[in-house]
């Protein structure tokens, strides 16, 4: 099943010309669907901070043990995932839907170039669901009502956030975001956050920081470990809790 809306991908919207985050991560994991600002910027990046592919990599195996972890271990079947980016190799879909064909899947961007890829390559089994939201993660609210459309809350559901609080520059409010989201969960759901952070590679990190800043969009923040872990204030952790994402739960 699935049930995208329609794109508007007019110029007003999608500005090729400058380097917008969901396509200089498909740069970085070797992708195509990315414009000449994007691998400009990437590249630059990658000069300041060489290893940023492998972060990048790192991130997307975190996403693919957490979803095997959610869908296998704690038995959900249903997620929110918010701050999709670009559709790549092991989306949430699949990998949920490999170990749970019946599972049901919410992708929240806002960024029209992934709108329309997601209409076209986010489709799911027959047994479970995908669909699509166009919103800012600034307007939780709105999430949370479209996603009513395909979830039920009365179940538990898996929200992730991955690669997106970042762009909240504002720490409280972040904090207030994350806390709204959890609330309207119910009962045995989870919360996965990945989070850019300075605290390896500090210097390096500030240069990266204030590079992006003035050359892509949107504008972006570091956190440090203790900043990340307030999000999860109100929950209980999993072991092995707040660590770097090629940490977590990596077989030996």
């Amino acid at each position: 099943m699935t049930d995208f809306p329609s794109a508007d991908t007019s110029s007003e919207k999608l500005d090729t010309g400058v380097a917008h985050t969901a396509r200089v991560w498909n740069y970085w994991l070797g992708g195509k669907d990315n414009f000449a600002a994007d691998r400009e910027v990437g590249e630059a990046v990658r000069q300041m901070l060489p290893h940023v592919v492998v972060t990048a990599q790192a991130d997307r195996g975190f996403l693919i043990r957490a979803v095997s972890f959610l869908a296998g271990e704690a038995g959900i079947r249903q997620f929110l995932d918010v701050g999709t980016g670009l559709p790549t190799a092991n989306n949430t879909h699949q990998v949920a839907q490999s170990v749970a064909p019946e599972s049901r899947i919410v992708y929240v961007d806002n960024d029209p170039l992934v709108l329309v890829h997601a209409r076209a390559l986010l489709t799911s089994t027959a047994e479970g669901a995908t669909n699509y939201i166009e919103a800012d993660l600034h307007d939780p609210e709105k999430i949370l009502q479209a996603a009513t459309e395909t979830l039920d809350f009365s179940q538990p559901i898996a929200v992730t956030l991955l690669g997106v609080l970042n762009f909240i520059l504002d720490f409280d409010e972040a904090r207030v975001i994350v806390k709204r989201l959890v609330d309207a969960m119910p009962s045995g759901s989870y919360l996965a956050i990945a989070h850019a952070s300075n605290e390896c590679f500090p210097e390096q990190a500030e240069e990266v920081r204030q590079f992006w800043n003035s050359n892509a969009k949107p504008p972006i923040v570091f956190r440090d470990a203790q900043q990340i872990s307030a999000f999860f204030e109100g929950t209980e952790l999993v072991e092995p809790g707040v660590v770097s994402c090629s940490r977590w739960r990596v077989l030996p």
